[in-house]
């Protein structure tokens, strides 16, 4: 069974508590378990991992791609904006990724309408809620 490794930045344990009008009252373990349930239908293992630091970002995508993961679903919250370091760590991982924002970045502040991280991935879905993830593991799943 391939492994998908799914990557939140930060706040993305706020879930639940943070700005539900934006991102709804569900919590980071529910959109895991959430996660889980679409990538075991599918067919994929999952491994979490959430930081606000970036550098442990980087860390993790460097020893999840020794570990031999299949790919990524990456939520890097505020990073996915501004990180040069997260989008060189996912584009030398050479694994397919797929970015995912819960909300519409477009429809937001704009300093939030351009993804800095997106470009090291193959595609990037947003707005769509927890159904996005759903949307990336089908994506992954045709890559695979």
């Amino acid at each position: 069974m391939k492994t998908i490794a799914i990557l939140h930045g930060p706040n993305l344990d706020r879930l639940g508590k943070r700005e539900p009008q934006v991102y709804g009252h569900a919590t980071l373990a529910d959109l895991e378990a959430f996660i889980r349930t679409e990538a075991e239908q599918r067919g994929f293992a999952t491994r979490f991992f959430q930081s606000a630091s970036e550098g442990a970002l980087v860390d993790k995508i460097h020893s999840l791609t020794d570990s031999g993961v299949a790919g990524f679903i990456v939520n890097f919250g505020a990073y996915s904006h501004t990180s040069i370091a997260l989008r060189d760590a996912l584009s030398a991982s050479a694994l397919p990724a797929v970015e995912v924002h819960i909300s519409d970045i477009k429809a937001r502040e704009e300093f939030r309408h351009h993804s800095m991280t997106a470009g090291a991935c193959r595609v990037m879905i947003s707005g769509k809620g927890f159904n996005g993830y759903a949307e990336a593991l089908d994506q992954i799943a045709q890559w695979l």
